[in-house]
């Protein structure tokens, strides 16, 4: 799913080409996408587009008159850029068929969804309240000094990873930038919010700054003037997430990986645990007494530590 920096990524884009264009044309392929009744899905046309919005991972197309498209990505859900009137390729969710401006040609916006799984979402909304009530709620980690993170943070009785991935306590950050915001700070994804020590909260607020907009900041400068092509929740030059059994950036030693529930967590035992292992609840358990505890007993095993 697009986090924070691709989300940002995106809104850059579409402000950049979006605002000004009046929509000219709507197709919808399929009922799945569109969730809302009313206004109607036709209700812009004719309308400019004035802004582009983020809330959370959402992103809220505003037309003139206070007229919002409010579309959550989901997993698979990304934009493509086209020329006017591209045609509605198989994975092709909705096309906003778009005026020209002073420079600029008449265009296609696609939303597209590469997956079985249609889970993207589009609500069509009027006014201010109404967009409001699409916020999920989750603070603003790049805009919030310390004082607000932690006041945010520090009630949950959560474990570090899952309260940075709550879009209730923290706004667009998911399971690939939690990864490396935990191994920036050199805290466990398992670690219990309640615990943390005063410098630890410095740490982890820094590093979720740090890693958030120079990730944000990172993926503008390489996309330049380009539609961005590549929105994925894995790149080469993260330090953990993705990157089970490769050497740790900072002290070499194997990036663990964990599956629970339906996530999973990436971390370096090394630097993040101590040199423990954190318990996968699948394998572990499987496993029971041979299960490995630390990165000392893992390297005696066959692979070295490459799970």
């Amino acid at each position: 799913m697009p986090e924070l920096p691709d989300v940002l990524l995106y809104v850059h884009a579409l402000e950049r080409r979006l605002v000004g264009r009046e929509l000219l044309g709507l197709r919808l392929r399929g009922p799945s996408l569109l969730r809302s009744v009313e206004p109607p899905l036709e209700a812009g046309l004719g309308r400019r587009f004035v802004g582009v919005r983020r809330l959370g991972k959402r992103i809220a197309l505003a037309c003139e008159g206070q007229l919002f498209y409010v579309i959550h990505p989901m997993i698979a859900g990304r934009f493509q850029w086209r020329p006017a009137e591209a045609g509605l390729g198989k994975i092709v969710h909705l096309a906003f068929d778009l005026g020209g401006t002073p420079g600029a040609e008449p265009a296609t916006l696609l939303l597209t969804e590469a997956s079985k799984q249609k889970r993207a979402t589009l609500h069509v909304v009027s006014g201010e309240d109404a967009l409001a009530a699409h916020d999920p709620g989750g603070l603003d980690v790049l805009a919030a000094d310390l004082s607000a993170f932690r006041a945010r943070l520090q009630d949950a009785k959560h474990t570090l990873k899952r309260a940075l991935t709550s879009p209730r306590l923290l706004d667009g950050v998911g399971n690939a930038y939690s990864d490396e915001i935990l191994h920036a700070a050199q805290l466990s994804p398992f670690k219990r919010i309640a615990s943390l020590s005063d410098a630890e909260w410095v740490t982890l607020h820094a590093a979720c700054q740090e890693v958030l907009s120079g990730w944000s900041e990172r993926l503008i400068a390489e996309a330049g003037n380009a539609w961005p092509s590549k929105v994925t929740a894995f790149r080469p030059e993260m330090a953990v997430h993705g990157k089970a059994g490769q050497p740790c950036p900072r002290c070499e030693a194997p990036v663990q990986r964990i599956r629970y529930a339906k996530n999973e967590a990436n971390y370096c035992a090394a630097c993040q645990t101590g040199g423990k292992l954190l318990a996968d609840r699948a394998l572990s358990r499987l496993l029971k007494d041979d299960w490995p505890k630390t990165l000392e007993e893992l390297k005696r095993l066959p692979g070295r530590g490459k799970r």
